[in-house]
């Protein structure tokens, strides 16, 4: 009895509960919106990896872009906070203008058309910012992941046109004797890759060993893609690119170490870039192009009807008409190339106000960027990246048009997203 009693007093393990009907259905819909975030995401690195196919416009780009306009918010993938708000705002200004703006024109048809595919860039412009800034650290290196792949087909298919490796495909991926890849302009295909570039070296710095000499590696590829666009502003924009990404990164690096391997990786990169240079010279077309591509001026440049002339007679028509003239009436009316300055061809666009605005919202950016750099992130080397890429850009406007240039708008969208992010940052702070 007293052995029955003792057996009868040790408690038996409680039942496993099984989830009631309620939490089961929870969790249910928690795995499926998982799912349907996932593949979202890969939506949207979809979206930037085929971003360099621009054969035609629209270009496939557009419409994925414009979904994603329409789908990432219903999705809850966009955060929107009161300096978004205002991005939002700011744009439509701009866009307003350039409405009224084509009233005046000779091309009333012509001109609305140019400015809504404006409005287009703006509203995707601030979803993506909105998208970065619902998870910063994330969705950014999503963005500049998708592009880099993009930026590496565009390159390759460039590269295989011009030195023609593969039949049939030189006329494809060439224009004006120059690599231009899936682009249907050179001077648009060599400034694409920047960023990529920037990237792949932030990602050296992160990743030291064998995978950073394999990011090199890439990065000096893509350079090599920008060399034969033979544009003049890519290569500018290439080089202040990298210097001020490797100014910025030296300044607020954490440790001596991170500083020590930035210098390693200036001097590598550097050095890459200058024996791909050397190299491209060796060959007496491509050394002959290059020198004549690299002087100061063109002789398109000079004279009443070069592009200095008509940057000229854009100040006049500015003076003159505070409301616009409506886009594309610069060329078909007044001169025989566009002004080549973005600055002016906004205000001709879209009237001093309009004008004045995409000013404002480039000059906000910079000042944007500048201030957020300062304040150590976890995504901060991501920042960078797209701050360095940014001026760059912005400095390249003022020597050709970038108002319908998607890379610009993707840039300012990474850093007013990552700058008024409301997500909560992760303990871990990248060096």
């Amino acid at each position: 009895m007293r052995h029955t009693t003792l057996i009868r007093e040790i408690p038996l393990a409680s039942p496993v509960r099984r989830p009631t009907g309620r939490i089961q259905s929870a969790l249910t819909a928690s795995r499926r919106d998982g799912l349907v975030h996932r593949v979202i995401l890969g939506m949207v690195w979809a979206t930037f990896a085929l971003s360099s196919i621009v054969f035609t416009e629209p270009a496939p780009v557009d419409a994925m872009l414009a979904g994603l306009a329409i789908l990432l918010p219903v999705a809850g993938l966009v955060a929107v906070t009161p300096a978004l708000s205002s991005y939002l705002a700011l744009w439509s200004v701009a866009g307003a203008c350039g409405l009224l703006a084509a009233t005046f024109s000779r091309d009333v048809a012509g001109s609305t058309v140019f400015t809504v595919v404006s409005l287009y860039l703006y509203v995707a412009s601030f979803t993506l910012a909105g998208f970065v800034a619902r998870a910063p650290a994330r969705h950014s290196r999503l963005i500049l992941s998708g592009w880099t792949a993009a930026a590496i087909v565009a390159a390759a298919a460039a590269l295989l046109g011009y030195f023609d490796i593969v039949p049939g495909v030189h006329e494809l991926f060439t224009k004006f004797e120059r690599a231009s890849g899936p682009f249907k302009d050179p001077n648009v295909f060599g400034p694409f890759l920047v960023a990529p570039i920037l990237y792949l070296l932030h990602l050296a710095l992160e990743r030291p060993g064998s995978p950073s000499l394999f990011l090199l590696v890439t990065a000096a590829f893509l350079s090599l893609g920008v060399l034969l666009s033979y544009s003049r502003g890519a290569w500018i924009n290439l080089a202040v690119a990298i210097a001020i990404y490797a100014v910025l990164a030296y300044l607020t690096a954490q440790t001596a170490a991170a500083r020590t391997r930035i210098i390693s990786l200036v001097v590598a990169a550097s050095a890459a870039i200058t024996l791909i240079t050397v190299a491209a010279l060796q060959d007496s077309h491509i050394g002959a192009f290059l020198t004549d591509r690299a002087s100061l001026t063109q002789s398109y440049d000079e004279g009443p009807a070069g592009r200095f002339g008509g940057q000229q007679k854009a100040v006049s028509l500015i003076l003159e008409n505070p409301f616009g003239i409506g886009a594309g009436q610069f060329t078909s009316v007044h001169h025989t190339e566009e002004v080549h300055n973005v600055y002016l061809s906004m205000i001709l666009n879209a009237g001093w106000l309009g004008g004045l605005t995409f000013w404002l919202m480039t000059g906000l950016t910079l000042a944007i960027g500048l201030t957020a750099i300062r304040k150590p992130s976890p995504y901060r080397g991501v920042f960078l990246v797209a701050f360095a890429a940014f001026c760059a850009t912005a400095a390249e406007g003022i020597v050709i048009d970038i108002d319908h240039w998607r890379s610009f708008y993707i840039l300012m969208a990474l850093i007013w997203g990552m700058a008024f992010s409301p997500a909560k940052a992760p303990e871990h702070v990248e060096p």
